[in-house]
């Protein structure tokens, strides 16, 4: 007969998990009983902090695999050479509900992809959306916060987000974006990914481009209506989750075909928008897209929790060849995010299976909480030293760029919020425009204070008149008179 036995978590052999040891059976219970003390405590800690945005979501393995040599542009390893196969992870998420809220809410899907290179782990952290709603990290808690729980009342505050956005003009774009048709994706399949930001590609020369991410679905884009959603949202909150787990299990895998736009460098100082503002797109027509290769989702977790729940990403997790731009708020996410892994998992996160890279960690590192591995051992802990341990590669540094001027708080020189918006609005047909305002008119409709959406309707007006009178129409306002 094979050793079967239940351990305690240090392995001694548990001789009763169905009864305490108590004092006679009536008890009370005994403080000796050390395994019912670490069960219980156990429990008391198996739930992580949740994220504080991103909180509900789920995942996937897969493989990305080129289908266009860009080594030209870059020399990141897992970009280098048709056919190279490099395994990933992916994480999708909705953006303000808690972990236990419903799949097909109106807002961003979270889109983080972990590619295992060769040279170490690369995450592409970005939404369905190609832009943002803020461009200063400054601004997130307080976007984060309008998109939560009032305090007192602890229901979602419409007051709160309509006020932050019409006194952030900056957030028109993305709103415009969120309330169209594509603000409630279909399914995880049938939506595109974004890096959102732009990052710089450097080659083995050292030449670099500006580039921004685009994951195509071959699936296709399909959206649900308001109606739709609200009826999963209480027949199935967790649609999306189940549609993924599924479509992988029966093989029927998705697949997502990764593009670039590659911006040379020169041009950031001449094009019309700062390719840097987040809540911007760059014209299609002045970069266009340029094939790099495809993603496919093959693989479902064994475990929620430690493939899902324990994933950390970061867009500051980066590999030779790719590198920062002066996004503001990329930025702020490059700390962030990995600051708030440290607090939420752990300062050792990076050594967990589903995020420890797949080459080997040579680092000074050492201790802190849940270190599961050797520690280093007995090996020097200290650099530089004569040991002959690891040492930087100069090689490896990432490449200079210049910088000017003040050191002052200072926004974008940009401050044209208006004519993406507005040009947005008008690639929609007139179903769609319609759909769009029912959205917005629906959702301000709760907003008690007429200050507010007379703002915000100032906004909509500055984009397109059509778009701010209709909005003005549904909520029986005028146009306020500053703004015609």
């Amino acid at each position: 007969m094979t050793n079967n036995k239940l351990t305690t978590s240090w392995g001694a052999p548990v001789g009763d998990n169905q009864n305490s040891m108590t004092a006679g059976s009536r008890g009370p219970t005994l403080i000796q009983d050390v395994h019912l003390l670490e069960k219980l405590a156990h429990f008391n800690r198996e739930r992580v902090p949740e994220r504080v945005v991103h909180a509900k979501g789920t995942g996937a393995h897969g493989y990305f695999e080129v289908t266009n040599d860009l080594s030209k542009y870059t020399k990141a390893d897992f970009l280098s050479g048709k056919g190279k196969r490099t395994p990933m992870f992916i994480r999708f998420s909705t953006v303000a509900g808690e972990n236990g809220s419903a799949d097909t809410v109106r807002d961003p899907r979270g889109f983080a992809v972990k590619f295992y290179s060769e040279e170490g782990n690369y995450d592409i952290v970005g939404n369905n959306t190609p832009i943002f709603f803020i461009r200063d990290a400054i601004k997130f808690p307080d976007f984060i916060h309008t998109q939560k729980r009032h305090p007192q009342t602890h229901l979602k505050n419409p007051n709160a987000v309509w006020d932050f956005w019409s006194l952030s003009p900056e957030s028109l774009h993305q709103v415009t974006y969120l309330m169209g048709d594509r603000g409630i994706p279909a399914t995880l399949r049938h939506m595109n990914g974004y890096g959102s930001h732009t990052f710089k590609w450097v080659n083995e020369e050292g030449e670099g481009v500006w580039v921004k991410y685009h994951f195509k679905s071959e699936q296709g884009v399909k959206n649900i209506t308001n109606e739709v959603a609200a009826r999963i949202a209480g027949e199935n909150p967790d649609y999306h989750t189940e549609d993924l787990f599924n479509s992988i299990e029966k093989g029927d895998f998705p697949v997502w075909k990764l593009y670039v736009q590659i911006m040379p460098l020169e041009d950031a100082e001449t094009y019309r928008f700062d390719p840097f503002d987040v809540t911007k797109v760059w014209s299609h027509k002045d970069y266009p897209l340029v094939e790099a290769g495809r993603m496919v989702l093959d693989r479902n977790p064994e475990n929620y929790f430690a493939e899902v729940e324990q994933a950390t990403f970061s867009p500051g997790t980066l590999v030779p060849g790719i590198e920062v731009s002066p996004d503001k708020m990329l930025q702020g996410r490059i700390f962030a995010y990995s600051d708030a892994h440290r607090y939420r998992v752990g300062a050792n996160h990076n050594a967990l299976p589903v995020n420890r890279p797949k080459n080997e960690v040579k680092n000074y590192q050492r201790d802190g909480q849940m270190r599961f591995d050797s520690n280093g051992g007995s090996s020097v802990y200290y650099e530089p030293n004569s040991a002959g341990g690891p040492a930087e590669s100069p090689v490896d540094k990432q490449t200079a760029f210049p910088v000017s001027g003040l050191a002052e708080s200072t926004a974008y020189d940009h401050d044209d919020h208006y004519t993406q918006a507005g040009d947005l609005f008008r690639l929609m047909d007139k179903e769609e425009q319609d759909r769009l305002i029912n959205t917005i008119a629906g959702a301000m409709g709760a907003v008690e204070s007429d200050e507010i959406k007379l703002r915000q309707i100032g906004h909509f007006f500055k984009a397109d008149p059509e778009y701010g009178r209709r909005v003005a129409e549904r909520l029986g306002l005028p146009i306020p008179q500053e703004v015609k």
